[in-house]
C-alpha cells in the first residue's frame, strides 16, 4: 500500500509484514499432497500424528483441510516457541505448514520453524511445506475435497 510521503514528494512503499523478521536461514522440507493424504487415509490425524497449519489471512475462504489449525501470519514469528513447546509432549514429529500456493507464507514459516527445531538440537521433528498449498489440495479431486472441512467448490471454480 502506498502512502503520500509530502516530504519527498513521492509516495512510500509500506514493507511486508515479513520483513520485520529474519530471512529464514533453512529451506524447509517438501510434502506433497500425495504423501499427506495417504497419510490421512491410513488413519493418521492431524493434531495428533502430525500438524497441519493454515496461514491464510484474508484469502481464508473456500475450505480448510481437515484438522488444520489457522494461525495468522503476521502473529507466527513471536509465537514459534510456544508452539514448539507443545509439539514434543504429543510426540509429533511433523509441522506442515500452507497458504494459498505454499511460495509465500507457508514456505517462510516452515522455513523459520526449521531454523528453530535446529536451534533446539531437535532431530527428530521436521519442518515441512505443503506443495502447492490449498490451492493445489482443493483442485486434485474428489479424494482431496472429502478431507475439507466447509469446502466450497465456487471458490476453487
Amino acid at each position: 500500500m502506498a502512502t503520500s510521503n509530502h516530504s519527498v514528494g513521492e509516495p512510500a512503499v509500506e514493507k511486508p509484514w515479513h520483513a520485520a523478521y529474519p530471512a529464514p536461514k533453512t529451506t524447509a522440507a517438501v510434502i506433497t499432497r500425495e504423501t499427506l493424504i495417504s497419510w490421512m487415509l491410513e488413519g493418521k490425524l492431524a493434531g495428533k500424528d502430525f500438524v497441519l497449519v493454515d496461514l491464510r489471512r484474508t484469502d481464508f475462504e473456500g475450505g480448510i483441510i481437515r484438522g488444520s489449525i489457522n494461525i495468522p501470519a503476521q502473529s507466527l514469528y513471536s509465537t514459534i516457541p510456544s508452539l514448539y513447546a507443545l509439539l514434543p509432549t504429543a510426540t509429533i514429529r511433523n509441522v506442515i505448514w500452507y497458504c494459498g500456493s505454499s511460495h509465500g507464507r507457508g514456505n517462510r514459516a516452515a522455513g523459520w520453524f526449521a531454523d528453530y527445531i535446529k536451534e533446539q538440537d531437535n532431530t527428530q521433528m521436521e519442518s515441512r511445506t505443503l506443495e502447492e498449498g490449498i490451492k493445489g489440495w482443493a483442485t486434485a479431486g474428489d479424494e482431496y475435497v472429502r478431507m475439507m472441512d466447509e469446502y466450497d467448490a465456487t471458490v476453487w471454480k
